[in-house]
């Protein structure tokens, strides 16, 4: 918004044009709403509840942290079906995944960095998902492979890298 109204002060765009562009506050408006229906269902404590729900049920399975941690980073990578886009599911998840991996043991340095990486490949996984996904889609058997490489090699490298730090301390 600063920028907006920067361009609007030096009179490189006017009010005009900036009404005419009905598709981008659209978005802005879409945007908003999410990110702020994310703020306030963390802030309800649904985060919190839903978190400790999952960590629970995945103690009943008796998974280790490390099985926990794959399940949930590939629900959450596979969850991103149900978005149509990259900000309205990290606003309304990212915390929330996190959370539920903290409780289940998982240190947060690797679920908050995994997290991350996840949300970088989104653009990968469906056409409508961020900017970048035309590129990708431009390649349409490339999509599905990509998209399973850029989970899986990854996650057994730092599970390894992480085995290896926790035996040699």
């Amino acid at each position: 918004m600063l920028g907006l109204c920067i361009l609007l002060l030096l009179g490189v765009l006017n009010w005009d044009d900036c009404l005419s562009e009905k598709s981008a506050w659209d978005t802005l408006t879409w945007f908003a709403v999410l990110v702020g229906m994310a703020g306030n269902l963390s802030s309800l404590g649904l985060v919190k509840w839903m978190s400790d729900g999952v960590a629970t049920s995945l103690a009943s399975f008796s998974l280790s942290w490390p099985a926990a941690f794959g399940v949930l980073q590939t629900t959450y990578f596979l969850s991103h079906y149900l978005f149509a886009s990259q900000t309205g599911h990290v606003g309304a998840l990212f915390s929330a995944f996190l959370a539920m991996q903290v409780a289940a043991g998982v240190p947060a340095a690797l679920a908050a960095l995994t997290l991350a990486y996840n949300t970088n490949l989104f653009g990968a996984l469906t056409h409508y998902s961020s900017g970048q996904a035309a590129v990708y889609f431009g390649c349409k058997s490339y999509l599905f492979v990509a998209s399973v490489l850029h989970v899986i090699v990854p996650i057994f490298v730092v599970l390894a890298s992480f085995q290896m730090t926790c035996i040699s301390s």
